[in-house]
């Protein structure tokens, strides 16, 4: 707990130590660096309670730190507290429907409690080793979204500290308002300390259908198909360097199934347009699968590439135009621009399947994922600060074509940005705001208010 108004007490484990400081300084995007005041530990919501009314006092901003997986700084505090989640990562209450767990733990530590008991989350992040409490505070999206909408319409509870350092429960029927601005509310009402999580019945295994396509409108075509026909579990897509100056596309589908019942593969394929030579079809049990872009960062790690720079942007673009912004924004694009393991995602989702009210999407019952997941061979300033220029030039470009962002991008944007964003519930979200964070203390990297 802090002890006293003016210095927080050793037990708090606040540290304000040069070296753990600059270590917070930086996020996995590698592209903004703001120096904190001090580094917090807390173990319970209770310490993190007493450290916001704490710092609120101090006149001091205030960053929740999960994985520290934030693109562009959204996660920093410039001179002011980073709350490190590590210690408050605890799993607690496992039952048929549902888990109750720590905000800082990793979506890979959940699967770990709930797979043997053949239980799994409805949507996983492709990458597991990202918080629960970090994905929750923007939406988080998986293979499995295109069907189960994102993990914030299965969240079913959540534990909050507010910015006045009151500790809250809200779920869609005890405190509402507090919890349809949490959930993808980029840590602006409040700080989550835990979840419960929808759980649903987990596959034994997975057959993995990779497919390879001659242009951006055959894959389109298929994806569309597969969408609307529910062929897919999991259902994800990506234009890729071909390594030559060109480009790849690619389909990814996997069908969920027990050991006694593996998919007929000529059904799932049936009246696609794919190059079928080049498919790989794979079979994996799922914890396999779950954990297969394990082998992806282990090859960025192998080239010096994981703590490079990473100038994303996240997008979603409206179905009706989907396929040709796509081409249009791509032919502007060089594989420099993306990187020879970067990739341009691009995949649709049913709107119906996503809930969540600040999750801001296109008004289409079809949307597309567009994501250019930028890996540059350089690392140098200027490069970097041309393609954080870039991805503000094509999210206008996609905002004019009604397109919406995925707020974990890399450019800076105003207030009156995110209004614009937030559109209908800018209003009631900054009146849940000004009532939970009066002193507009949380998170102030997203620079919303």
């Amino acid at each position: 707990m802090i002890g006293s108004v003016d210095e927080p007490s050793p037990s708090a484990d606040i540290s304000y130590d040069p070296a753990e400081r600059a270590a917070a300084a930086v996020d996995f995007g590698g592209l903004i660096h703001k120096q904190p005041r001090a580094v917090a530990r807390p173990a319970s919501a209770a310490d993190i309670a007493v450290l916001v009314r704490w710092a609120k006092l101090q006149g001091l901003k205030v960053a929740a730190r999960g994985q520290g997986h934030s693109i562009f700084g959204r996660a920093l505090s410039d001179d002011g507290v980073v709350i490190d989640m590590s210690k408050i990562s605890a799993i607690h209450h496992i039952q048929p429907d549902r888990i109750t767990v720590d905000a800082g733990a990793t979506w890979k530590r959940v699967l770990d409690a709930t797979l043997p008991r053949g239980l799994m989350p409805p949507v996983l992040t492709n990458y597991l080793g990202l918080s629960v409490g970090g994905t929750i505070a923007v939406g988080g999206i998986g293979g499995t979204s295109s069907r189960e909408g994102m993990q914030t319409d299965n969240v079913l509870e959540l534990d909050v500290v507010t910015g006045d350092g009151r500790e809250l429960t809200c779920s869609a029927t005890s405190n509402p308002d507090l919890f349809d601005r949490v959930r993808a509310g980029l840590g602006q009402c409040g700080i989550i300390t835990r979840a419960t999580v929808r759980l649903l019945r987990a596959p034994q295994r997975v057959r993995r259908f990779q497919l390879f396509y001659r242009d951006l409108a055959s894959l389109t075509a298929d994806q569309r198909r597969v969408l609307t026909e529910l062929r897919f579990d999991q259902l994800q897509g990506a234009v890729l360097p071909d390594g030559a100056g060109g480009w790849r596309y690619q389909l990814e589908g996997a069908v969920y199934h027990d050991n006694d019942a593996a998919p007929d593969g000529n059904s799932v394929l049936a009246r696609l347009s794919d190059e079928r030579s080049a498919a790989a079809i794979a079979g994996l049990t799922y914890r396999e699968d779950a954990l297969a872009f394990e082998k992806f960062e282990n090859l960025l790690r192998s080239k010096d590439q994981w703590r490079s720079p990473k100038p994303w942007l996240l997008t979603f673009l409206p179905g009706n135009v989907a396929e040709q912004l796509a081409r249009d924004i791509i032919a502007g694009l060089t594989s420099e621009d993306v990187g020879l393991f970067g990739r341009i995602t691009f995949y649709p989702m049913s709107r119906s399947a996503c809930r969540t009210p600040l999750v801001r999407l296109p008004e289409e019952d079809v949307i597309f994922v567009f994501n250019i997941i930028r890996l540059p061979p350089t690392n140098d300033a200027a490069t970097m600060e041309r393609m954080v220029g870039q991805n503000r030039m094509l999210y206008q470009r996609i905002r004019r074509a009604g397109g919406v962002l995925y707020p974990v991008s890399a450019f800076p944007m105003a207030s009156e940005d995110w209004k614009d964003h937030f559109g209908s519930h800018w209003s009631g979200f900054r009146e849940t705001k000004q009532r939970h964070d009066p002193a507009n203390m949380l998170t102030p990297g997203y620079n919303l208010f």
